[in-house]
């Protein structure tokens, strides 16, 4: 079993567990995201040559508490790698897991746009495992304040880190706000107000 077709059954299976972005009934939904999740069989249960195949790795459930270390995603532009030591550690880091086709993304690409003079000091990621040529236009339109400020970075999640490493959402967009110490401060789904948002991101 090779790693793209482990990374395919992953999408496949995040692809079931999200929401759609206009969903109501996100409850129920998040409580089958946490029964399908998947786990690694026992390695002791068999000595088949099913039990020499590389697990897929499991999708995490609980938001991380902190940065996760081993990470890597990929800006969007250039295709150079981004990791944990890329990140400053003298301001917030809020990653913002994206779908560039949700309106919800979208509104609230807008609104931190249309507000970026308050989340100047705060290092905003979009992160996405959509078609780069997807995210590549999503600024553009929706967020054209945004668009190549140094605090903003769009990251494309080729190997989908995120729903491995950080967590497995049941709405978008996704926002994750950790501390210069790496540490979570809030997290959340779905739509939100944009005070409460900046709010959240500078605190």
């Amino acid at each position: 079993m090779n790693k793209k077709f482990i990374l395919g059954l992953i999408g496949i299976a995040f692809s079931a567990l999200l929401l759609s972005c206009n969903s109501e009934n996100k409850s129920s939904e998040q409580k089958e995201a946490s029964n399908t999740t998947e786990t690694a069989p026992d390695p002791h249960a068999s000595s088949s040559a099913h039990q020499q195949q590389p697990a897929a790795p499991a999708m995490v459930k609980e938001v991380a508490k902190k940065l996760p270390a081993d990470f890597t995603f990929y800006k969007l532009k250039s295709g150079i790698s981004f990791n944990n030591i890329d990140l400053a550690k003298d301001k917030n880091s809020v990653f913002v897991l994206f779908d560039p086709g949700c309106n919800h993304c979208q509104h609230e690409a807008t609104a931190l746009s249309e507000n970026y003079d308050r989340i100047k000091n705060v290092n905003i990621y979009f992160v996405s495992m959509n078609d780069p040529a997807l995210m590549a236009s999503f600024l553009d339109s929706f967020g054209p304040k945004l668009n190549g400020k140094a605090n903003i970075e769009m990251l494309y999640d080729r190997n989908q880190d995120f729903i491995q490493k950080f967590h497995v959402p049941a709405q978008f967009p996704a926002n994750y706000v950790y501390g210069p110490d790496g540490q979570l401060k809030e997290y959340w789904e779905g739509d939100r107000n944009i005070n409460e948002i900046i709010a959240a991101y500078t605190k």
